[in-house]
């Protein structure tokens, strides 16, 4: 899969942004530890990694006049309506009604056809496979999708070219398309980890299963980190090249959150915050010199409201 997701890359490279990496010390979050290296994916276009699946799937599939149409918690919507804006396709969004106002804002900004309906990420992804199929839209999965995969690989690529030096990855996992595209690229070369709440524990359940199967969707995180299941793709993956996953709370993320903004000012929503959760409430302790990296991802928040 290396050279498709390079291939891939190479594509996606004009319309993504090479976000930055930085060496923070451990000691001021209270962990012992080597200095962490942090990858500041919140800084992407639309505020996550999502986008880079999203042009993923736009350059490198056909797209019908009908366009595409996608189903999300709100991150991979956004991505996929900014990257319909910038290549001028048409886009029609299906989110549930827990997606955060400041993700259902940014979709609708940036000019896609938006429907919010249903509970949870599953009832929104039934309403768009209905739509696909009377539309002839072109549906673009948040996770299960080679093309999704190929992207998020591509940050795994961009990743080691700017620090070798990793023993370890916490990435959060919700459908398990981040972690099945790093952990294709990576191939367990490091220890790729997966972090997820006690509420949405989907790659956990599946990896004790053998197979992706439906789990708990809630949480503080439920419109980010809980599908009601892993993508079948992206576990294949999993099984072979992630190390281990990891449960942590929601006060965990919440409490990420907080070190964060006050310790660095970085804003992230507590999906995103949930691979330094894990380090922070020592539920991943790491082994004594062991360089650990976090994906930092999804920057689509209220929690810091300039408008009072």
């Amino acid at each position: 899969m290396h050279a498709e997701v390079t291939a891939a890359a190479e594509v996606i490279r004009p319309y993504v942004r090479r976000t930055p990496v930085v060496e923070v010390d451990a000691g001021d979050f209270g962990i012992d530890a080597p200095p962490l290296t942090l990858k500041l994916e919140l800084l992407q276009h639309a505020g996550s990694f999502k986008t880079r699946g999203a042009f993923a799937n736009m350059l490198l599939r056909t797209i019908p006049p009908a366009g595409v149409v996608a189903a999300s918690g709100g991150n991979h919507g956004t991505a996929v309506a900014y990257a319909a804006q910038r290549l001028g396709i048409p886009a029609k969004i299906f989110v549930p009604a827990i997606s955060s106002p400041a993700k259902i804002a940014r979709i609708r900004g940036y000019g896609a056809d938006l429907e919010v309906g249903g509970a949870l990420y599953a009832d929104a992804l039934e309403a768009s496979e209905r739509w696909a199929a009377g539309s002839g839209a072109l549906a673009i999965h948040a996770f299960d999708q080679h093309e999704t995969l190929l992207g998020t690989g591509s940050l795994a690529l961009e990743l080691e070219s700017q620090t070798n030096r990793l023993d370890a990855l916490l990435v959060p996992v919700g459908g398990a398309g981040l972690i099945g595209g790093i952990a294709a690229w990576y191939a367990s070369r490091i220890a790729v980890i997966g972090v997820e709440p006690h509420a949405a524990p989907t790659l956990t359940r599946a990896l004790e299963a053998g197979a992706p199967v439906d789990a708990q969707a809630g949480g503080l995180a439920a419109d980010s980190l809980a599908p009601r299941r892993v993508g079948e793709a992206p576990f294949a993956i999993a099984r072979e090249h992630v190390a281990r996953t990891i449960l942590i709370d929601d006060g965990a993320m919440r409490a990420a959150q907080e070190a964060l903004w006050s310790t660095l000012r970085i804003v992230v929503e507590p999906g995103g915050a949930a691979g330094f959760a894990a380090l922070l409430c020592g539920a991943y302790r790491p082994k004594p010199g062991e360089r650990v990296g976090v994906i930092l991802s999804g920057a689509n928040t209220t929690a810091v409201d300039f408008t009072r």
